[in-house]
């Protein structure tokens, strides 16, 4: 009887115990979690403790990955100039400006040497009612400005000259003759002011006929330099494409193919400009030293087995002096003003070029200086035997 009364117990005690449990709060009936089942186990030895909840691992959120951050190069110290730096000035039009900048890239570090952006765009040596170069080198020089002058300039010279009350057309025999006037006349107010002039030839352009008149402009340039004692340097070549045409496209000074030129076929771009200014260096160096301009020009074979041979000089005129018709060397008469940094000499420049731009264009072929562009001597002697 005990053990019944025991087990009804027991039945009751466990439903009891899993049971819902109701509750009534203001009408409504809300329903209640039901409770751990409890088993006879349970009971007879006492209910296991209960399981620690289990510990929620928070999840760390993945680390994106950084992206590499590119940081420019940190910005290189300005160098102060010296007071007495020598001053580089260039002349020209737009492509002479870009030169400028390229040209202070090249000599930012260089303490000793000052580039003064001497360029006007849209100028040229045929619009002189737009810009007198004449008259404005002219002003440079009374003024003192500079020491050493780079030119380049003509992009906007392909167009009718007018002279004396006419009108010209480009590239015409009256043209040509008025041009080589202009530019002899600039060039000889730098030679008789002993300011060594490097004048840069011009490139190679997209349109085809434009490049043809510009470089028969340029071809011009090169004489007059020859016949006013500056030194021609020229960079067509150095800017064509494998095929012997106009690319944008070319090494740069590192050897890496980079953009040359601008779209619009003419200007040079930041590559092109940096490239034109490390030619153009190897020119300056012969005018410049890191004490001021110097006349001496370097001589390619010192240190060599063929220094210290014998050089005859060619064609009779002396070595030296064909260094100074080709523009290579100046002589001491005509060293720059600037007795403080520079080297000086006595003497008085000569008042006309060693050889006139007609002298040039008749030297007979196979003599030095004529350029390529002689006449043959034996054609003349049988014209003026006939």
């Amino acid at each position: 009887m005990i053990r019944v009364l025991s087990v009804i117990v027991l039945f009751c005690f466990v439903m009891v115990d899993i049971a819902p449990v109701f509750a009534q709060d203001q009408g409504t009936i809300v329903l209640a979690q039901a409770q751990k089942r409890r088993t006879l186990f349970d009971l007879l030895f006492g209910e296991e403790p209960a399981p620690p909840p289990p510990v929620q691992q928070q999840q760390q959120p993945r680390a994106t990955p950084r992206a590499p951050t590119a940081a420019l190069p940190p910005a290189k110290p300005l160098v102060t100039k010296a007071e007495g730096a020598t001053r580089l000035a260039v002349f020209g039009d737009s492509m002479a400006i870009d030169l400028s900048k390229a040209l202070e890239r090249f000599y930012a570090e260089d303490p000793n040497l000052v580039v003064i952006d001497q360029g006007v765009g849209d100028s040229g040596f045929v619009r002189e009612d737009f810009f007198d170069w004449d008259r404005a080198v002219g002003e440079q020089i009374a003024a003192n400005s500079f020491d050493l002058a780079i030119v380049m300039i003509g992009v906007n010279d392909r167009q009718e000259i007018n002279a004396d009350g006419q009108s010209y057309k480009s590239l015409t025999d009256p043209w040509k003759a008025i041009y080589q006037q202009r530019l002899t006349g600039f060039l000889n107010q730098l030679r008789a002011a002993n300011k060594p002039v490097i004048w840069v030839g011009l490139p190679p352009m997209s349109k085809s006929e434009y490049s043809a008149a510009l470089a028969q402009i340029s071809a011009i340039q090169r004489l007059a330099s020859f016949s006013g004692g500056a030194e021609f340097v020229d960079i067509y070549e150095r800017f064509l494409g494998e095929d012997g045409k106009f690319s944008a496209y070319g090494p740069d000074v590192n050897g890496q193919s980079a953009r040359m030129r601008k779209d619009d076929g003419i200007h040079f771009s930041t590559a092109g400009s940096d490239k034109l200014a490390f030619y153009l260096n190897q020119s300056i160096r012969n005018f410049y030293r890191s004490g001021g301009v110097s006349v001496a020009v370097a001589d390619p074979l010192l240190g060599t087995d063929a220094g210290a041979m014998v050089r005859l000089p060619y064609q009779g005129l002396g070595q030296v002096r064909l260094l100074e018709v080709a523009g290579a060397v100046i002589p001491l008469s005509r060293s720059p003003n600037r007795a403080g940094d520079l080297l000086t000499a006595s003497g008085q420049p000569a008042p006309v070029p060693a050889f006139t731009l007609e002298q040039l264009m008749t030297a007979p072929k196979g003599r030095v200086d004529a350029f390529g562009v002689g006449v043959d001597p034996g054609a003349v002697e049988n014209a003026a035997g006939r």
